[in-house]
């Protein structure tokens, strides 16, 4: 029998996590051959979500719940929750039920056979305003542009992990995490599993454009170097005009009784690379950010409860304890 770890993120979804559980375990009886653990990860819910998680734990044996003490974000949640992962492979699922968890068992059969990391490709998603889903094609489209990995279209977190690509994963120490960036880099066999994305089952979407934007941001600058190439470019775009603005000045001057109007295209110079550096040390600010917070080398995250894992007998000693996840710094 294999052991297969889900991992759902959940962050204020006390209206839908119970039904989340429900349809689960409905689902997952019919999958022969694997067990299956089920580890809810609370990304510090400022609503009921925790006490819901709670009851279903003392229900469920085979639920488990890591509470982080704060909400540190999607990427981290889904990290904190494969670190206690015990799978063979283990399954990242969305608590919203946007992701069918039907669509597992597809998933499961492309591990058996071969695959090593098994993306859920969206057909259609119910629900998306048009302009967001035009946001997402765009982003596919920039960051497989500028990185140097390649990532399939119209793919979420809701994918399948061997083991081995899991303990890669834990291995790799960045703060600013891009799953879905991180899975092509390691290299595995890869597969797809198309489906039809569902509208949300209860609650409101925690994905503002403000959020989306951060996460597209963050990706772009963790895959690649382009920003910092675009600034070169930029910078010989700013020369090659001032170089063209000098010759044509010299031609009026020197070929016709014209002279340049000084003031007006002095400003906008001015102005124009002006702007241009700020753009460049902007880009460089964000580059430098993400170096400060990997220097400092705190905790990826801090667990304030676990719920549901199996006791570590007091004579395996305190490594074995430690081994649990309770550093919360991302390793398993």
């Amino acid at each position: 029998m294999s052991l297969l770890s889900i991992v759902i993120p959940c962050f204020n979804e006390e209206l839908v996590v119970a039904q989340t559980h429900r349809r689960l375990k409905a689902t997952s009886d019919g999958w022969d051959g694997v067990d299956v653990e089920t580890i809810f990860v609370d990304d510090g819910s400022s609503d009921g979500t925790l006490a819901v998680l709670r009851e279903l734990a003392a229900a469920d044996s085979t639920l488990r719940v890591v509470s982080l003490s704060r909400n540190f974000g999607q990427q981290i949640a889904i990290t904190a929750g494969l670190a206690a992962a015990k799978g063979d492979a283990a399954v990242v699922l969305d608590c919203d039920l946007q992701d069918p968890p039907e669509v597992i068992r597809e998933m499961l059969s492309c591990w058996r056979e071969g695959a090593e990391v098994v993306f859920g490709l969206r057909l259609a998603r119910e629900g998306v305003r048009t302009a967001k889903q035009w946001q997402s094609k765009a982003f596919f489209r920039v960051i497989n542009r500028v990185s140097n990995i390649s990532i399939p279209n119209d793919v979420g977190e809701f994918c399948l992990m061997d083991r081995k690509v899991i303990d890669v994963l834990m291995a790799m120490p960045e703060r600013d995490r891009f799953l879905r960036g991180m899975l092509p880099w390691t290299g595995f066999r890869q597969a797809v599993v198309p489906f039809h994305r569902e509208p949300r089952a209860a609650g409101t979407s925690k994905w503002p454009f403000r959020a989306s934007l951060g996460l597209a941001l963050g990706a772009v600058l963790s895959f690649g170097v382009a920003p910092l190439r675009l600034a070169i470019w930029l910078g010989f775009l700013v020369a090659g005009g001032a170089v063209a603005g000098i010759f044509y000045a010299l031609v009026q001057r020197l070929l016709t009784d014209v002279w340049v109007p000084g003031w007006t295209t002095l400003l906008i110079a001015i102005l124009f690379i002006g702007g241009t550096q700020l753009v460049v040390v902007g880009m460089l600010g964000e580059y430098l950010g993400r170096i400060y917070a990997e220097v400092k080398r705190r905790p990826l995250y801090v667990v304030k409860e676990r719920l549901g894992f199996p006791a570590v007998p007091a004579d395996l000693g305190d490594d074995a304890k430690s081994s649990r996840g309770h550093s919360g710094d991302g390793t398993p």
